[in-house]
């Protein structure tokens, strides 16, 4: 698929985002604004927004055309839950994460690692979450598996030529089996995401790249504040403490933290466009988790807030990078 005909799938996936965001907000404010996002925040957020993004950056490393089924049906549950097809636009989410899968299954099948097969453990969580959703049942640790397993995986590959000894391997392994698998019982899933934290925040790349300038310090400090905020909401949900608190520490502090690290390298490879760094790209990062900080333990609505301002401010500051890094690539 060209470039160009990418940015339609991610115009639908921000959408969800933005409809996401206030739903989230409506839940804490008086404001009587997008009624209709504040029950579908979660599905929103994790299937409609990060499920296209995600299953977007498969498909384009894929380089098959049937991938980009998967988030085009992600971006499409979003529109489709808004205008109030709630059924439909669940049955959506759950074929998205089907074909999703069946991509990870393609890429394990090229290449068998543990690296893949923990993709694909991934993707198997991601699914039962949107079934969960679409019968009516708790779907929420599901989705935080699907990001720890998939975010994971990710950083095992990009570290891969680290040496690490075998019982390292063999212990990330483990943490994945347990992850897949501790859904059902969130106070052990949270205890592993904890264990999970140390061992990436332990052998992450991140360790040495924070050490250089630039991008790399940039991405390195992005992912480990990630780990500090999956070490918290572990935490938090092992000790069935502040259930607010451990959701967004994770899904905010840890998985928001990723994209912000991680988006100056996707971006040109989704959209064939220039994201070069900056240093105002600290400006979002410190917003975020400055508000995360204060969501978590003084005020959740204020910290909420801040956590929607950080999103459009690195939104609008990645926006301003590339057009500016389109126009030096033109002159």
């Amino acid at each position: 698929m060209p470039p160009r005909w990418r940015l339609p799938l991610l115009a639908l996936g921000f959408l969800s985002l933005a409809c996401g965001v206030a739903g989230g907000l409506a839940r804490l404010t008086p404001f009587a604004f997008l009624p209709a996002a504040i029950s579908l925040h979660g599905a929103l957020m994790v299937s409609a927004f990060f499920g296209t993004v995600i299953s977007l950056e498969r498909a384009v490393a894929l380089e098959r055309s049937w991938a980009y089924a998967a988030p085009l049906c992600a971006g499409l549950s979003g529109i489709v839950l808004l205008a109030g097809f709630g059924i439909a636009g669940m049955a959506l989410m759950a074929v998205a994460a089907a074909l999703f899968f069946v991509s990870n299954i393609v890429v394990l099948q090229r290449q068998r690692s543990l690296e893949t097969a923990t993709l694909l453990a991934g993707a198997a969580a991601w699914l039962a979450g949107n079934l969960m959703v679409y019968y009516g049942q708790a779907a929420v640790p599901w989705w935080i598996a699907f990001f720890a397993l998939t975010i994971g995986a990710e950083r095992l590959e990009l570290s891969r030529y680290l040496k690490r000894t075998p019982a390292v391997r063999v212990a990330f392994m483990l943490l994945a089996a347990a992850i897949l698998v501790l859904p059902p019982f969130p106070a052990a899933l949270g205890a592993v995401l904890v264990l999970l934290a140390l061992w990436l925040s332990a052998f992450d790349l991140a360790r040495v790249t924070v050490r250089q300038s630039g991008l790399p310090r940039y991405v390195a400090v992005c992912l480990l504040a990630g780990y500090f905020w999956l070490a918290v909401g572990g935490a938090l949900m092992a000790l069935s403490l502040g259930y607010d608190a451990a959701l967004h520490a994770i899904f905010v502090g840890f998985v928001f933290s990723m994209v912000f690290g991680h988006a100056p390298v996707i971006l040109p490879a989704v959209l064939r466009v220039r994201f070069p760094y900056s240093p105002f790209l600290y400006l979002p990062l410190v917003l975020l988790h400055a508000s995360l900080a204060l969501r978590v333990t003084v005020s959740t609505g204020i910290g909420a807030w801040g956590n929607a301002a950080a999103i459009a401010l690195f939104i609008a500051t990645g926006a301003l990078i590339c057009i500016k890094g389109a126009g030096a690539r033109a002159r």
